[in-house]
């Protein structure tokens, strides 16, 4: 019956973790997959979390089915993360599984209701990007973005391309913490662009899945914020895996913008009609404790604190890379390290080169050059520095 099945090729950067993995190399360091470790190389539990959690230990729930929605209180933090004080009634939020089931229960919504549209991305963007437009039925194109000689947006042709885009079509935006360039647009440019979507017809969908790991909760927000207030109408998709460190409870949010609250009650009814055939109901465990932490006043400080020291930690990392890569290649342009926000970084090397990182040294990168400086260590920095500068010089 199935022997016409093919193989799954793989993700490569899962199938990259699982090399690494496999590598009995006792020196080797990861920086190929999207995770933020501490020092000690592991994924923190926030103490927040932790208090949050033994709060919801000290009383027995039963475990109902969530509504197609979700939980209302969760959908109202999430919803106040993103949009600060924005009118509730023009926002229709729903909880979702992860940001990736964000992107795909609000690609199956634009595939119902605007099923001509194309969907631009970001050139580079998150490879998943592809796969959850495409799967969703639509045809998905590039959009300039990333300028190899800048190390940054290369935002004119950006411009220049939006510009030519027929209205309707929707456009895939990263918030703040660009994957995986780490190159953001800043405040007078997202004000720019707001203006080309606007005047142009564009549907904008905002991915934000390291809101507060770039300059802080409400600055990482301010693109998504900013379209909102001029009226444009927008999708978001939202994630608490990194900046609460949940990954494994799959918490994330979608949000639509609309023109008042009569087209809200609508919206937010064909997004339960694709949850309805998707999953049903979301799981509920991870969505209390966020709520717990985001509605209680010191649990949410506790928590902003300990989002401040990771974000002050990345910057860290980046800050000691850069000065020893510049110690060991006084010609070297690494600049672009520091400038960069967010978990990752946009290395430049050539494939050639990634590969012999990760052969000869046991530093392992995605062939794209995309580097994880959330998961560095301090103790790492010295010897990553010192694998990339002998590749870059060998000849």
């Amino acid at each position: 019956m199935f022997q016409h099945i093919e193989a799954f090729a793989g993700d490569p950067i899962l199938t990259l973790n699982e090399q690494f993995a496999a590598d009995p190399r006792p020196a080797k360091i990861n920086l190929s997959i999207g995770v933020y470790l501490n020092d000690e190389q592991r994924i923190p539990l926030m103490g927040a979390v932790a208090a949050a959690e033994k709060h919801l230990a000290q009383s027995i729930h039963p475990h109902p089915y969530l509504p197609m929605a979700g939980s209302p209180a969760y959908r109202e933090q999430s919803r106040k993360l993103v949009f600060g004080d924005a009118r509730a009634e023009r926002i229709a939020t729903i909880q979702t599984l992860g940001g990736s089931g964000a992107l795909k229960v609000g690609a199956d919504f634009l595939k119902a209701w605007f099923p001509q549209a194309r969907v631009w991305v970001s050139d580079p963007t998150w490879d998943n990007h592809k796969g959850i437009f495409g799967g969703a039925g639509f045809e998905v194109a590039a959009y300039p973005y990333y300028s190899p000689a800048s190390h940054g947006v290369a935002f004119d042709a950006m411009l220049a391309a939006l510009r030519a885009l027929p209205a309707g079509d929707i456009v895939v935006l990263h918030a703040c913490c660009h994957n995986p360039t780490g190159a953001d647009l800043d405040q007078q440019q997202w004000r720019e662009l707001a203006l080309v979507v606007q005047e142009r017809g564009l549907l904008p969908f905002f991915d934000i899945a390291y809101q507060g790991f770039g300059e802080g909760i409400d600055d990482d927000a301010f693109a998504i914020r900013h379209f909102a207030e001029q009226n444009i109408p927008l999708l978001v998709a939202s994630s608490y895996s990194k900046n609460f460190a949940i990954y494994g409870e799959r918490c994330g949010a979608l949000h639509v913008t609309c023109k008042d609250a009569g087209e809200t009650a609508k919206v937010l009814g064909q997004l339960q009609s694709a949850v309805r055939k998707n999953y049903s109901s979301p799981p509920g465990y991870g969505a209390r404790v966020i709520s717990t932490v985001l509605q209680d006043a010191q649990l949410r400080a506790q928590w902003e604190q300990e989002l401040t020291a990771m974000r002050v930690r990345m910057k860290h990392i980046r800050g000691a890379l850069h000065a020893e890569l510049q110690a060991r290649l006084p010609g070297g342009d690494f600049e672009y390290l520091r400038v960069q926000r967010g978990m990752f970084s946009y290395t430049g090397l050539p494939v050639e080169q990634i590969r012999k990182l990760r052969d000869e040294h046991g530093v392992y990168l995605i062939d794209s050059g995309r580097m994880c400086l959330a998961a560095l260590s301090n103790a790492g920095v010295a010897p990553v520095a010192q694998a990339m500068v002998q590749v870059m010089t060998e000849k």
